[in-house]
């Protein structure tokens, strides 16, 4: 069994549409607690078994589309059968799919005996997904371009992470369809700007931003009301991850972000918590 964890975004600012119809994008990613569960076993032919009816099982899941890459890129007749328990919500701006496609590719080769080198892995991984080959690395990373330009650095988080997801599902396509880059608008340094914020949040408050939350906070409005009761509860910064629905916020307090977390239990929300200094075992 392996396990893939999901990532939250530090920031995103989404720059100019390119030729090929994506937009180049600055971000920070960090993993944080919470990862779905992959069982890849031999078999003669691929196939998805999942635990959920939000994900796929056929030939569209990013999981299959990951073994087929690798199988026809290595040359192997081999299948597999991935067993996935999803603990990520799907829609949520987690990369849970990214991640799960992710260790796919890592994990394959060694159950088919076969080696494949990182340019092979970093080139199918980016045809799966722009973040997904986010997740081949160790650690957190700037991201630039599609997010597959990567800079890889270790992020100290001295918080606990409260995650909470509404079960608002939020189309990523959408999403970038209401943003509008500004021209000359000036942006921070991110990474320097979130191991600053490290130690003064209120450089986060005041000088990280993700350019989703206006229109994804005016659409869905109980959006919004989960990044002001985290702030209300105790939390120090809080944002959108990705383009959302998932909202994340940093508590120097543990005990605070815990009464958080129930109270949006309560309603039915899907929430998790990072301890502080979180660091990912395997």
């Amino acid at each position: 069994m392996v396990r893939a964890h999901a990532k939250i975004n530090l920031g995103l600012l989404v720059r100019d549409k390119r030729p090929d119809g994506y937009h180049n994008i600055e971000t920070v990613f960090h993993r944080i607690d919470l990862s779905d569960e992959l069982v890849l076993e031999p078999a003669d032919e691929i196939a998805v078994v999942s635990d959920t009816q939000d994900v796929p099982s056929d030939a569209s899941n990013l999981c299959f589309k990951a073994a087929a890459l690798l199988q026809h890129s290595l040359g192997v007749q081999a299948g597999v059968r991935i067993t996935l328990r999803k603990n990520i919500p799907v829609g949520a701006g987690l990369g849970g799919g990214s991640a799960d496609a992710a260790r796919v590719l890592q994990s394959l080769p060694r159950l088919w005996q076969c080696s494949a080198n990182e340019l092979t892995l970093r080139s199918l991984a980016l045809e799966l997904g722009s973040d997904v080959p986010y997740f081949l690395g160790r650690g957190s990373a700037l991201g630039k371009g599609r997010g597959e330009i990567l800079n890889y650095f270790d992020l100290d988080v001295p918080y606990a992470i409260l995650l909470c997801n509404p079960n608002i599902p939020i189309s990523t396509a959408w999403a970038y369809q209401q943003v509008q880059p500004v021209a000359g608008t000036p942006t921070p340094d991110l990474r320097d700007l979130i191991i600053a914020g490290m130690r003064d949040p209120g450089r986060l408050v005041n000088e990280l931003r993700n350019d989703f939350e206006p229109a994804v906070f005016r659409t869905y409005p109980d959006v919004r009301h989960l990044k002001e009761a985290m702030v209300r509860g105790g939390a120090e910064f809080a944002s959108l991850s990705g383009s959302g629905s998932s909202v994340y916020g940093f508590f120097s307090r543990p005990d605070d972000a815990r009464e958080v977390s129930d109270l949006f239990a309560a309603k039915g929300y899907r929430t998790s918590l990072t301890p502080p200094h979180f660091k990912i075992a395997d």
